[in-house]
């Protein structure tokens, strides 16, 4: 995601310390990053119930409070990356853990909606610096070879990262309300964020002498796609809406268990148990699925998830009144779900290179702000009106159509950047 790192480079065990300057050291400092935001996007489900009660509302206008989180984590991301890449990860990092926990805290004493709604989304904003920073991390610290095992580590961190704190929050809302345990997970969140940032570095750079201006990287004829260049290809495209309908179901999921399970007659502690398995699942399918896309390759493996991910999904309405199947079969889907995060990035990167890839990857990733809306307000929207039928069965057709798109992608000739040829460009077909 990340620029790579100039060659020129200073010792980073010279510059920062030997602690400090470890990339394992900075690889647990991601992964610590990811896990206090965890909570505002995957622990969201257990406040819902209780939110409605605490203001009278209904569930969509409390899920719309998800879906602005969602858009501003997501379509901050085009945003953050760019920051990230030219100034201090520890000063804008430092800021972003003020954000999340000032945000999430404070939705504990908002006293309106609206109120909710501003706070959710500063977190948004928030989450959205910590989570490019801690992905640029990962990939800026590890050589190529083990570039992979260290971004899937940190975007697992997210997707399990809630499972610490879920049991801790179910009982803080059952003692103490909803109103405590916002406001005791934000400040745990935010101080522990605040003192990873502290730490936060990039390898150093070397004052270049003879460095190349900035534009597109360019060796022997060949040289990456511009951010522009991107959006005019039609890969880009069919990978954005790939990455927008998979995502989809996942924020199903992640906004609506605890409702669906409510309105189901799922027992309380089970729904609990629920979201504590999705967590755990939607991380273990990024380190899962990356590895066996090593071996069947990336579009063969999201064929394969997306289509289980598919027939989880249209089975909810029908048996996931059972206690035993509504937990499986989330777990599935979060399972089949996750590893989007870590394929789409190497798919982002096979295709449009690398110079760009943390501007590049951001506008794929900002997609998952629609998904948010469609899985959160509009979501809820449709099941108070039609019953949950519609809206696990649309998303099991966007599931199959992500992976058709896969099959679609893999056929496709790479693109080659304009004013390249392409016997010269190094770009060959479909991988």
């Amino acid at each position: 995601m990340a620029i790579e790192p100039s060659k020129n480079v200073l010792d980073p065990r010279e510059a920062y310390g030997p602690f400090i300057g470890n990339k394992w050291t900075q690889l647990v400092l991601a992964i610590i990053g990811m896990i206090m935001i965890a909570n505002l996007q995957y622990a969201w489900t257990l406040f819902v119930p209780e939110v409605m009660k605490g203001f009278n509302a209904t569930k969509a206008a409390v899920q719309l409070g998800f879906s602005l989180f969602i858009a501003f984590e997501s379509w901050g991301q085009p945003v953050a990356g760019y920051f990230i890449d030219r100034y201090s990860p520890r000063m804008l990092l430092t800021i972003a853990a003020l954000m999340i926990g000032i945000g999430w805290g404070g939705m504990g004493l908002a006293k309106s909606l609206t109120a909710l709604y501003v706070l959710y989304s500063l977190a948004g904003i928030g989450a959205a610096f910590i989570y490019s920073g801690s992905i640029a991390a990962g990939v800026r610290w590890f050589e190529a070879s083990k570039r992979g095992m260290a971004s899937g580590l940190v975007a697992a961190a997210f997707g399990s990262g809630a499972a610490l704190f879920i049991p801790f929050i179910a009982i803080i809302l059952k003692k103490q309300g909803y109103n405590s345990a916002f406001v005791t997970t934000g400040i745990i969140q935010g101080i522990i964020a605040l003192i990873a940032a502290q730490m936060m570095r990039f390898p150093p750079k070397a004052p270049p002498s003879n460095a190349p201006k900035a534009g597109a990287q360019a060796t022997a004829g060949r040289r990456d796609f511009t951010t522009i260049e991107m959006f005019k290809t039609a890969h880009f495209w069919l990978i954005y809406l790939m990455f927008l309908f998979i995502c989809t179901g996942g924020m199903i999921v992640t906004a609506q268990t605890n409702p669906f399970g409510k309105e189901a007659g799922i027992a309380a502690n089970i729904i609990v148990v629920a979201a504590t398995v999705n967590t755990i699942a939607n991380g273990a399918g990024r380190i899962i699925w990356g590895m066996i896309s090593d071996k069947l390759g990336r579009y063969n493996t999201m064929f394969v998830a997306f289509t289980i991910n598919a027939v989880a999904m249209a089975l909810v309405p029908l048996i996931g009144h059972n206690a035993f199947m509504f937990v499986f079969l989330f777990a599935l889907i979060m399972f089949t779900w996750g590893e989007l995060y870590a394929l789409f990035p190497a798919v982002n990167a096979d295709i449009f290179g690398t110079t760009y890839a943390a501007t590049n990857y951001g506008f794929i990733y900002s997609a998952k702000g629609v998904s948010g809306i469609v899985g959160g307000f509009v979501a809820a929207l449709v099941a108070q009106m039609t019953g949950w039928v519609p809206v696990f069965l649309t998303g099991a057709v966007m599931s199959v159509l992500a992976g058709l798109g896969a099959l679609l992608l893999r056929s496709l000739p790479k693109p080659v950047p304009p004013g390249i040829t392409t016997g010269d460009s190094g770009f060959t077909t479909g991988a």
